[in-house]
């Protein structure tokens, strides 16, 4: 199970079964330019493996002015 933290909101959702960044963008209806996706600190690139247990941050991009 991966553990998604949406911000700004602070929204937990859970998937299971994900194997790529690019799998949670698609569940999620987001778009690679809108959202940045955080692990640990650092940022991932649609390619990379997402692990069972992992916590991952998709923060919003857009500007909301």
């Amino acid at each position: 199970m991966v553990i998604v933290v949406r911000e700004p909101e602070g929204k937990e959702i859970a998937f299971e079964k994900l194997n790529t960044v690019q799998q949670l963008l698609n569940r999620l209806g987001e778009r690679v330019n809108s959202v940045l996706v955080i692990r640990d600190g650092t940022l991932l690139t649609p390619d990379r493996r997402l692990r069972d247990g992992d916590t991952v941050i998709v923060r919003s991009v857009r500007s909301r002015g």
